[in-house]
């Protein structure tokens, strides 16, 4: 008799999501993990802007990154072994989150301001959804898409006064466009590996593999910057929080909510950065800005509701 052989099945390389482990309304540590980010992102553009007065983009984005993944390795739980079916996924996921967009940022607004560069980056909560829509082969919920759409119509409130202003050129539009497609196919990737690992061995391994794309620009622009110890000590905030920890919170919230409704996050990044503005600046705000501010929130606690 013939016996039937035995395959032994192959684990996918395709690019996966995962719904998140709560669909249920948002609580208090949603919230939490919610307002940290925004806190942290937000604040990171005031560091960043004192950065940037002495050290070239990509110094400024290896500091980030090389304080970013020191900050994580101190940490007993980041140094947890990665399966090695798995270590392709976070190596790519390093790359794609971190590794480029932070690399084309910098570059971007070389022809871009940063008032349509933070509007054109609100648009991740969108890509998020239309990532997943194509990884799960369903329509998000109903309430996420409304409240998605709700908060994008308020940080294009939130932008209008100085993008009437603004000068942007297609090709920094461009590749902002190209992060926040990334931006928004991380987030989903994210959720299973997040699930399985945690996001402490996630995000320190993929930091990483960042720190290799970054690397190579970041020690070709040393030659032309300048010291200040003033720029060096405002790249501790950026690197420690705004690298190692919120993306480590940014992973572990699209593991608890999924990617569409955790990246909701970054719709209150703006909200935090005109509030600092205001404080630290002496800014005005234009009512325009309280108006989105409004429907970013109303935006928020409807995707944040139960999932049907």
């Amino acid at each position: 008799m013939t016996m039937p052989s035995k395959t032994t099945p192959t684990r996918s390389t395709l690019p996966s999501t995962a719904v998140g482990t709560n669909q249920g309304a948002f609580e208090a540590t949603e919230w939490g993990l919610l307002a940290i980010i925004a806190v942290i992102w937000g604040s990171s553009f005031v560091f960043m802007a004192i950065g940037l007065d002495a050290f070239r983009p990509g110094v400024v984005t290896l500091a980030r990154v090389s304080l970013g993944v020191a900050a994580l390795a101190v940490i007993p739980k980041a140094r947890v072994a990665i399966d090695v079916e798995d270590r392709r996924r976070v190596f790519g996921l390093g790359v794609i989150w971190i590794g480029i967009p932070l690399t084309i940022f910098p570059i971007a607004q070389q022809w871009i301001d940063s008032s349509v560069a933070g509007m054109i980056n609100g648009a991740m909560p969108i890509a998020a959804a239309a990532w997943a829509t194509v990884l799960l082969r369903r329509l998000p919920a109903w309430r996420q898409l409304t409240g998605i759409g709700i908060g994008f119509l308020g940080i294009l409130a939130i932008s209008a006064p100085e993008i009437a202003r603004s000068s942007a050129t297609a090709l920094g539009s461009l590749l902002v466009i190209v992060a926040v497609v990334l931006y928004g196919l991380s987030a989903n990737l994210a959720v299973p590996l997040q699930q399985k690992y945690g996001a402490l061995p996630v995000l320190f391994n993929a930091q990483i593999a960042a720190l290799f794309i970054v690397l190579p620009i970041g020690l070709l622009q040393i030659p032309g910057s300048t010291w200040s110890l003033t720029s060096a000590l405002a790249m501790i905030p950026v690197g420690v929080l705004g690298t190692g920890l919120a993306f480590v919170l940014m992973a572990t919230l699209v593991g608890r909510v999924g990617a569409p409704r955790g990246s909701i996050a970054i719709y209150f990044v703006p909200i935090v950065a005109i509030i600092l503005g205001v404080a630290v600046r002496g800014d005005a705000i234009e009512p325009v800005a309280v108006g989105g501010t409004a429907l970013v929130l109303v935006g928020a606690w409807i995707a944040s509701r139960k999932e049907r």
